[in-house]
């Protein structure tokens, strides 16, 4: 079970009071395990602002991507590397976090700070990595944070194709349930590529109604990393 840490001493306000037209809504705070989970519990995410030095941007997108569990869409290439990769649970979960923060990537945003956050909410068990292996070698993966019937995904990567694609199979697997109408897929901005996989956009406010149903469920049980 996931470990509850010292409460925040920040708060993220009421989110039906945010600005309605901005997906920016609070700047500040630390990214400490209990402030990060208060904000996941708010409909907010962190975002570094680019600058050395420059407080912590909190979003809460106006229209926000979410990705039906039900309504994955698997390609007949997709199915063929679904079968061609082996899907793990969190047993590489800082190795996926840096190639997910590769600079080399374009927009690239997880910085040390994020890093070390989100290793802190894994050693609790609230963060959690789904990843794709191939011949024993990480192809590919994704990382996110786990909070009852919540998963707000962060960021996914590959080396080889379609690698996180099938990452993101086994996390739909994972989180399929009979309670799969309330459980909520999180991904925070809708991308031709998330859309292409079946994700939608919906209002902050209907986002928000869906957060809190998904956030009485129970987490689902991840499986435990071996070795």
């Amino acid at each position: 079970m996931p470990v509850e840490p010292p409460p925040s001493r920040w708060s993220f306000g009421d989110p039906s009071r945010y600005d309605p037209v901005d997906d920016l809504v609070a700047m500040g705070a630390d990214l400490e395990p209990g402030t990060l989970l208060a904000a996941y519990r708010r409909g907010l995410f962190p975002m570094p602002s680019g600058e050395p030095g420059d407080p912590m941007c909190w979003f809460c997108p106006v229209r926000r991507g979410i990705l039906p569990l039900d309504g994955l869409v698997v390609s007949k290439s997709l199915r063929r590397s679904v079968r061609d990769h082996e899907i793990r649970v969190d047993t590489a979960f800082a190795e996926v976090v840096d190639a997910c923060g590769d600079p080399s990537r374009p927009s690239g945003w997880i910085d040390a700070d994020i890093r070390a956050a989100y290793l802190r909410l894994h050693e609790l068990g609230w963060a959690h990595s789904v990843e794709t292996w191939r011949a024993g070698r990480l192809t590919g993966g994704l990382y996110g944070v786990a909070i009852g019937g919540l998963f707000a995904g962060e960021s996914m990567f590959h080396r080889e194709r379609d690698a996180s694609k099938v990452a993101l199979v086994g996390l739909v697997d994972l989180l399929t349930d009979e309670h799969v109408a309330d459980r909520l897929l999180d991904v925070q901005w809708l991308t031709p590529h998330l859309e292409s996989l079946g994700a939608v956009e919906v209002t902050r406010g209907m986002y928000l109604g869906r957060l809190e149903r998904a956030l009485h469920l129970q987490t689902p049980a991840f499986p435990a990393a071996s070795g």
